[in-house]
């Protein structure tokens, strides 16, 4: 399937002739051929969002909420595509990919009703006869960059909002799913988004370096969104602040989950295997630590044990849980975690085969903080288990990471839960849930090396919004001199 670049509403390769290949990491047949952008073809796509922006920003809010409303229709109508594409492109599975597109329609549909709540304010002046209003206005063109390990909702959700408030946007797919992303664009375009409002860069992926400088350095570009690694992250904060251009970063996890002593066991052992496994652990809120107090230790990790040796894992395409990961290099570091955790007093208690870049539900018993599963981010299904004396000790684990996205507590005393999860370095905490949930409405955003900023919801407007101090005032009034 050939993927074309998206620029000012019209389908384009890039102009220098250039494209790459997407292939299926369980299969490693072709899966997609995308246009490989170049400068020239950035500087395009900057330009035209910026000449679409002076009517976009201009459009009423009912328009923009029609149009964005049309579009989760159609993203909704478009399941079977975009189930295949995530198939082919990431390896994820069928029940997957059904969630990204029914979630990346709510996106939409949330986005659309936030068109009327970017509101101001009336603020008392000092001076006699003055109106002084703060005033919400659109940004300008923001540049969206989007991972691929829940492909279809972290690209709509890098794009709705801004084109909610009234701004156009560039889009860089990311190189292991242009695919998947670009079909997105073409729900908007379908919808009747004007040209110019969405536009969609691919690249080859020897490439990102050089396109994505040259998009933040951009003179048109006001805003910047980046979900993805906080290794990478932390280079979009450094030239987002070179060129003084406020960014919004949702970057990598070490989620805790946390069963207290009091914990409903079998309800911590669902959210365990839910969390934990998920897209096989490709994702930023999957739980990376099961931090568990050492008095329901035993009963806890038999339970959850027993369940992960069972969940299938194999071909994306059959009736499995685990499909594939993302790349043999993904698969391989599962390996070796793995080892290295065992060499240093590990107990395997389920799973531990690799096939291809099949890995099985893992789980790590006894980990220490000098195994690497304890502070790496895994991003995979091997699951290191911590067992602690006490709530102090709980707590004092959970925030022994640079990370701070996601995390969970367990316990049947909801005020002692609440007291704990007062305490944890997240931007997100769940008690008595799975430290993996996601809601468009929701304040969505992590702290420390998590990032900052927030998506969702009324959170999200004033990422996308320059706030202005706005006066009416008395034309007669009185000066000093």
């Amino acid at each position: 399937m050939d993927i074309s670049l998206l620029i000012d509403g019209v389908d384009r390769p890039a102009q220098s002739g250039r494209t790459f290949d997407r292939h299926d990491p369980f299969t490693e047949k072709l899966a997609t051929r995308a246009a490989a952008a170049g400068l020239e073809d950035v500087n395009a796509a900057v330009e035209a969002a910026a000449a679409a922006f002076k009517t976009w920003s201009r459009t009423g809010p009912s328009h923009r909420r029609a149009i964005l409303l049309k579009a989760a229709d159609i993203v909704d109508a478009k399941v079977g595509e975009f189930t295949r594409l995530m198939i082919e492109e990431t390896g994820a599975t069928a029940p997957w990919a059904g969630f990204n597109v029914m979630l990346a329609a709510n996106i939409l549909r949330e986005a659309g009703s936030m068109t009327t709540q970017i509101s101001g304010e009336i603020i008392p002046s000092e001076k006699p006869g003055t109106l002084a209003m703060g005033v919400r206005q659109a940004a300008g063109v923001c540049l969206a960059i989007a991972p691929w390990n829940a492909p279809v909702i972290l690209a709509t959700r890098a794009i709705a909002m801004p084109i909610a408030c009234g701004n156009t946007v560039v889009l860089k797919a990311s190189e292991l799913c242009p695919g998947t992303q670009r079909l997105i664009a073409t729900a908007l375009t379908e919808a009747g988004l004007p040209a110019g409002v969405i536009n969609v860069i691919t690249n080859a992926p020897e490439d990102p370096a050089e396109i994505v400088a040259a998009l933040i350095g951009h003179p048109a570009i006001r805003r910047v969104n980046f979900t993805g690694s906080t290794k990478v992250g932390k280079i979009i904060a450094e030239l987002c602040g070179k060129h003084l251009k406020p960014a919004l970063l949702e970057l990598g996890g070490k989620a805790p989950l946390v069963i207290l002593d009091d914990a409903d066991i079998d309800g911590a052992v669902n959210a365990a295997i839910f969390g934990a496994f998920m897209h096989q652990g490709q994702i930023c809120m999957s739980t990376e630590r099961i931090i568990v107090h050492q008095a329901i230790a035993d009963e806890f990790v038999a339970k959850l044990s027993a369940r992960a040796s069972q969940l299938p894992a194999g071909d994306p395409r059959g009736h499995v849980v685990l499909g594939s990961l993302i790349s043999l290099g993904s698969a391989m570091k599962m390996e070796e975690l793995i080892a290295d955790a065992q060499a240093k007093g590990a107990k395997l208690v389920a799973g531990g085969k690799r096939s291809g870049t099949v890995v099985e539900a893992t789980l790590l018993d006894h980990v220490t903080a000098d195994m690497r599963v304890y502070s790496e981010e895994s991003f995979g299904p091997v699951k290191p288990i911590i067992r602690v004396a006490d709530e102090e000790e709980a707590i004092r684990v959970a925030n022994d990471t640079e990370y701070g996205l996601s995390a969970a507590v367990f316990s049947r005393d909801v005020q002692r839960a609440m007291a704990v999860a007062a305490r944890i370095e997240s931007g997100i905490c769940h008690i008595n849930g799975p430290t993996l949930n996601d809601e468009a409405q929701m304040p969505f955003g992590g702290v420390k090396g998590s990032g900052y900023g927030r998506f969702g919801g009324k959170a999200a407007i004033a990422e996308f919004t320059d706030l202005r101090w706005i006066t009416i005032e008395d034309s007669a009034q009185h000066y000093p001199f």
